[in-house]
């Protein structure tokens, strides 16, 4: 069976609305925590640090929410990479696509100020503690969220490495990886006779 067509983008706006209710619950239960950026979207390819200041407000702990595929590939033992060849009599696919996502947040990061000074350690602290909680939050968004992205029989995922990114452009934040499996659903399209 192959993947159906809209498979990696239902998947990709479900990891995006998991994580943006989670940002907003802690925001919710921890004063001065911001809460999902108003951007917030999914990307085609690597997320660009366009800026960390919401768009909407323009507060500076505002920032920038993405999720976007970073590879695709067959597993007939997910989360191993299929090697099998294929291709020598009609649609065989294998049992599994795993599809690796990833989700970057970034908020603004604490400045040199105009007067050349560094920020205060009270500000690099503050700074810290927003990226800490929102490490935690996605991290445990994702935890709790995809399993229940595929209706009853749930969905295989594996949560892959989180790192601090920045600061860099005035930008801080985590990039969050997850291999999810996508089961084939779709019938293989007719083979066409020449």
């Amino acid at each position: 069976m192959a993947l159906s067509p809209f498979a990696l983008h239902d998947l990709s706006e479900a990891v995006l609305g998991c994580v943006c209710a989670a940002l907003d619950e802690t925001a919710r239960a921890i004063p001065e925590q911001p809460g999902c950026p108003c951007r917030a979207c999914v990307v085609p390819g690597t997320p660009a640090w366009d800026e960390c200041v919401d768009p909407c407000s323009g507060d500076m702990a505002g920032g920038q929410l993405t999720v976007n595929v970073a590879r695709i590939y067959p597993s007939t033992r997910f989360p191993e990479e299929d090697q099998e060849v294929r291709g020598l009599r009609g649609c065989t696919p294998p049992p599994t696509t795993a599809v690796e996502l990833v989700v970057t947040l970034l908020r603004c990061a604490p400045m040199v100020n105009e007067q050349g000074c560094p920020p205060t350690c009270e500000e690099l602290a503050a700074a810290a503690r927003v990226t800490h909680l929102d490490s935690v939050t996605v991290y445990n968004s994702l935890m709790c969220c995809l399993p229940h992205t595929a209706g009853r029989r749930g969905r295989r995922f594996v949560m892959g490495q989180q790192r601090i990114t920045g600061p860099q452009g005035g930008c801080v934040g985590i990039e969050q990886r997850v291999i999810v499996a996508l089961p084939g659903c779709s019938p293989c399209p007719e083979e066409v006779s020449p």
